[in-house]
Order: C-alpha cells, then structure tokens, then sequence
C-alpha cells in the first residue's frame, strides 16, 4: 500500500469519524413535519429533514486535506443533484453536483464562476434523523493516482470556460473535471453516476476513484488520469451546454438506464430550445455498451409550469427503476415538477437508427410531433403533479422511492449561490440566498 493511499484513507476515516462530531453542534433540527390534508386523499408532505450549515472548506479538507484554501463563506450544498436508498431506513446516497458556480455577465457576456475550484464532488450518504439531515459519510471522487477529479469544465470551445468568483481571472480547464448527478449503488458496492460535461457515464469505486468514464464517440476527450472509454453514441456531442446527463437508474436485471436532461441542440441550439422530445438511453454494464435508445416527450411547458412559457426550462432531472422495465421520470422547471411512469420497450427502441444521424433532417428534435412521423415514443402515465403539492422546495432534482406509497424528494439549493455580481460581498464572501437542502416524503394515496 502505498503512503498516498494510507493517507487517504487516514483522511476518509476523519469524515466519518471525526466530522460528524465537530459539527454536531451544527446540525440542529430545522425542518418541520407536516400533518396530512383532510378532505379527500391527494399526495402530501408527511416529513421534512433539513441539512444545517457545515462550511464548505470544513467538509472538503476533512476528504482530501488542502483541498480548499479558501470556501468564501459557503456551506455544504448541492447534494440534491440526486437520492438512491442505502436499504436501510431513512438513509440515502445523494452526489454533489461540480460544486458553488454561478454567472456574472461582463461586457453583455455570461461567464461562468467557480468560487471554490477547489471542491471535489462527493458522494455523500446522509440520514433523516427528525428533522435534520445528517452526514454520515463521504467519499471524495478521485482519479486513478488519488488527486481530486474536481469539477472544473473539461474542453475548451466544447464547455464553459471557468472563472474566479468575480469573474475576473480564467482558471485553468481540467480534462478529469466532473459536473456529477445522478447516482445508484450496484450489488459489488460501486458507484455509478453521470455527468453533464460529456456527457458521460461514470464507475467509481466503493471508495470513489474513477473506473472508468465512458462519453460519446467523437469526444476526443485527452489528457484524463483515469480510463476514458467512447462509448456512447456520437449523436450526443450536440447535448446542450449544461444539460447533459442527469437521472440515472439502475434497473433489476443490472442494466442502467441514463436520462439525457434537454432535448439535443439538432441541428442547431434554437431547435434544441424550442423542442419537447428529449432521449433517454439503456447502457448494459455487462456487454460495455449502449443497448438501446427511446425519445421520450415533455408535456407543454406551461403543463409542467403553469405561467411558464419558455420551452427550454423543461428538464428530466430523475429516473428511478420500478421494477421490471418501468421508470419513474421527473418532468419539471426550476419551479414545479411532474412525475410520469414510462415503461421500456423494445418496440420503441430508436439506437442506431436515423435519428442517431446527424445529418438527419428535420432532427428528432425538430419534429413537431415525431409519433405522427413514425417515431416510437415511449408511453407515459401521471403519477403525481407536484406542483400541487403543498410544502415542497423548489429545483427538486433527486426522487427515491421509500417503500410503495412514499416518495423521498430532495431538493438542490446550488450551495446557496446566486448569480449576478452581487452573489459575494466586497470582502469576496458569499451572500447565501438562504435555500437549504431539503429531504422531503411524500406520500401518494395511490401509491405508484
């Protein structure tokens, strides 16, 4: 063994142990629990967990020491990018996404800010204990050589470019950079997740180094210290910038199926904007492969969103197995969400075909209603309207299912970041929007 690896561990044990202890004193319950509704059954909040304040640079060192110099003041967020059950009760793994960012507009333009380049995303397994959140562990997510992967845009020209706080100063791109999602757990103990940056599917270990990262074909992704793999369909190097892959579930049999967060920008981003038929895909980790593909169709914006009118805030940002071939999909803006129960076919399986084509025109994305065209999408049903639902957080990113009737929500509160040039004071420290990360239940008097 050699030292590197003895002090990580060293460090992961102190996470475990030791920050949980440190930071009792910080985690106070703060949510509330909610009663059910009288009158007639309909879905409701029955609990509430809330994560307290754990400063960032606490919690990032405590994993990997000298990571962060200096955290500006931000607290542990972000691990509401997704939830998978533990199988024990009440706990969960949730994934940090690529850390604190916003955007800061200098000369009309949009520049992306990494205020902690530092942070490397964790997985990150918490537990509902009354009304708080609790940490119980964390795993940082490392290369092959056990340096931070952090979560710092991968490609210039391809991703956007990263900036200081302030917008001020361009850091430097980082070809293992993760913008982390969602997660599952398999039976050996790994993890797997995806990425918005490639997009990518990612096995990680039990102790979170990289395994390998497979992107789509064309990719030409270099200079990573761990195994890049292209092994996705080359069609997906047109995901729109920052809406790569987010849901991820993994179904009974082992396979994974990975859902793509916004239609692809094909031919062009105005088409991808304005189209409603985004694509989720089936990866079987046995044969290393993409074994499948299936469009799938987001009701009108303004059915999500109510007052919504901007097709582009459509977003899947959850899938979760139900057993067999079904899924659990998470519709939603940053303000509302639906939850619709699709069932995988092979009659509606679309890889390879002309829609993988890019030179296919119209694209998949532009057809105003592909199922009139021939195109097999796939069936869905509604399961629950959660904008109707009383009590709920807003940017609800991960849902887990907690036994037949019960939801398990959680929410991402972009580590209280804002955007626009007042997100940090004139002393460079954080001015939190005051979101917390939230775990919510819900239960569905019909169940699923």
């Amino acid at each position: 063994m050699s030292s590197h690896t003895t002090g990580r561990r060293r460090a992961h044990r102190s996470v475990v142990t030791g920050l949980p202890l440190a930071l009792a004193a910080a985690l106070v319950a703060t949510g509330t629990a909610a009663a059910a509704p009288t009158g007639a059954a309909k879905a409701h909040v029955v609990r509430t967990a809330t994560l307290a304040d754990i400063p960032l640079g606490t919690f990032s060192n405590a994993l990997l020491p000298g990571s962060v110099a200096d955290d500006r003041g931000v607290n542990l967020g972000g691990i509401g990018s997704d939830i998978y059950p533990t199988g024990r009760k009440d706990e969960f793994w949730t994934v940090t996404d690529r850390g604190p960012n916003g955007q800061i507009k200098v000369d009309g333009q949009k520049r992306r800010t990494f205020p902690v380049p530092g942070f490397d995303p964790a997985i990150v397994k918490i537990r509902l204990s009354g009304s708080s959140v609790k940490v119980l562990d964390a795993i940082p997510l490392t290369t092959s050589s056990g340096k931070a992967v952090t979560g710092l845009s991968n490609q210039k020209s391809r991703d956007e470019a990263p900036y200081t706080y302030d917008a001020t100063t361009l850091l430097s791109y980082n070809p293992n950079g993760l913008d982390t999602e969602g997660i599952v757990r398999a039976a050996d103990g790994t993890f797997w997740l995806v990425d918005e940056y490639g997009p990518s599917l990612v096995h990680v270990s039990a102790r979170g180094k990289v395994l390998t990262r497979y992107v789509p074909e064309g990719l030409n992704l270099t200079g990573a210290d761990y195994p890049v793999v292209e092994a996705l369909p080359s069609v997906l190097l047109h995901r729109k910038g920052n809406r790569g892959f987010e849901g991820l579930a993994l179904l009974p049999g082992g396979d994974l199926v990975m859902a793509l967060q916004s239609p692809l920008s094909l031919p062009d981003a105005a088409s991808g904007d304005a189209s409603r038929t985004t694509r989720l895909l089936r990866f079987s980790p046995k044969k290393k492969a993409v074994t499948a593909e299936y469009a799938y169709r987001f009701d009108p914006v303004g059915v999500v969103d109510p007052g919504e009118d901007d097709t582009s805030e459509l977003k899947i940002s959850s899938v979760v197995a139900l057993g067999g071939d079904r899924l659990l999909v998470e519709e939603r803006t940053d303000k509302a969400a639906r939850l619709q129960v699709v069932k995988l076919s092979r009659k509606a399986d679309i890889l390879g075909g002309p829609w993988d084509d890019d030179t296919t025109s119209p694209s998949l994305e532009q057809l105003d209603d592909p199922a009139a065209t021939g195109v097999p999408v796939l069936a869905k049903r509604l399961v629950v309207d959660l904008g109707k639902v009383s009590g709920l957080p807003g940017k609800i990113e991960g849902v887990a299912r907690v036994d037949h009737d019960t939801l398990a929500l959680i929410n991402d509160n972009d580590f209280g970041m804002t955007d626009g040039s007042g997100a940090f004071d004139a002393q460079g420290r954080l001015v939190d929007s005051g979101i917390e990360t939230s775990v919510t239940y819900v239960r569905l008097p019909h169940g699923i």
